[in-house]
């Protein structure tokens, strides 16, 4: 008789797997193995972190010039955005805990549209790279033939330090036939090399006989910007995973299957997306930010 009804209770209780004696046994089964998930996001992005800042150790001026080349704006941007988005999860969690059916799912709804806009924000990004020929891969940037040669011989014949940019470069005709990573400004390696403070491995790497050699820069220049896509690419996959589980959330929490009883899938979501957001909050300053005083 007991175990008729120790039966079904188990079998009553809301979101309780087969596998799983009771709620407390599940839950901290699933909080286990979501904390294990973080630590190994943590040390895989960690990995990426301690590359990105050993390259920059060595070539801080090179990583200077690709960073003052990010747009900051649109990085603080979408730093915002994701400190809201983590604002409204936070909620989905409390509304999920209170058995609130109707804020659950604006909160969720409310998180999407912030992440799809973290994601739009990126999507623009990454057209002006490739407009402007950054994406380090040849045969990814927007291709284009010259049509008026004689326009770009004088610029090709000028040293590295002294071709036009911004502005007065944008009156140029853009020429890149074979879509092939595009850098030629080496302003930041004159000023450090007038004011004595490149390093060693710059001394080595940016010059050929005592000169500055724009391909050897432009090959220092290209490697923050192929750790600048892996780092933000791996971050916005990340993204696109979480969204996947707020629509699942979403479809959960119309249906009512969170209540003050059963709201674990919420919480662990959640703690999922704050990850997201904390690893964009190191990012962004060491991408967009640092090295860009150089210019000031």
């Amino acid at each position: 008789m007991s175990t008729h009804s120790e039966h079904s209770e188990h079998h009553h209780q809301p979101g309780l797997q087969h596998q799983f004696e009771d709620m407390a046994q599940q839950e901290e089964s699933v909080t286990i193995a979501m904390w294990m998930f973080l630590v190994q996001e943590i040390m895989f992005f960690g990995g990426l972190f301690t590359a990105y800042l050993v390259f920059r150790s060595k070539y801080p001026m090179a990583f200077a010039a690709g960073s003052n080349h990010l747009d900051a704006f649109w990085g603080g941007l979408n730093t915002i955005v994701l400190i809201v988005s983590s604002l409204t999860m936070a909620l989905t969690v409390y509304y999920a805990q209170r058995g609130n059916r109707n804020m659950q799912v604006i909160m969720i709804v409310l998180t999407m549209l912030f992440g799809a806009t973290f994601l739009g924000v990126k999507a623009i990004e990454y057209t002006d790279k490739f407009n402007h020929g950054f994406v380090p891969v040849t045969g990814l940037n927007r291709k284009a033939k010259a049509e008026h040669a004689g326009e770009h011989a004088a610029t090709a014949e000028k040293p590295c330090w002294e071709v036009e940019h911004g502005a007065a470069a944008a009156e140029h005709t853009y020429v890149n036939p074979h879509g092939e990573f595009q850098w030629t400004d080496c302003s930041l390696v004159k000023l450090a090399q007038d004011g004595k403070f490149l390093t060693d491995a710059e001394k080595i790497g940016y010059f050929s006989n005592g000169e500055i050699d724009a391909n050897k820069f432009r090959d220092r220049v290209r490697i923050f910007f192929w750790i600048y896509f892996v780092m933000t690419g791996l971050h916005a996959l990340h993204m696109i995973i979480g969204l996947g589980l707020m629509a699942w959330l979403g479809y959960k929490a119309f249906r009512g299957t969170y209540s003050r009883e059963y709201y674990m899938p919420v919480e662990m979501s959640g703690l999922y997306w704050h990850f997201v957001d904390i690893v964009w909050i190191f990012l962004f300053p060491l991408l967009y930010l640092l090295g860009r005083h150089f210019m000031h």
